[in-house]
């Protein structure tokens, strides 16, 4: 799955995807950037 990540400015890989619920009940991908090792986050569809 693949990320914007504000630091490299493009889009990655997720590295060690975590699934995660936010406070509004939509569900999310978090993990760290494959290139730098920031911390990125996707919000996923409702569906």
């Amino acid at each position: 799955m693949d990320a914007y990540c504000v630091k490299c400015k493009a889009k990655t890989e997720i590295k060690d995807p975590k699934e995660v619920t936010m406070k509004n009940g939509r569900p999310a991908v978090t993990g760290t950037c494959s290139k730098c090792g920031t911390k990125v986050f996707k919000i996923k569809s409702n569906k």
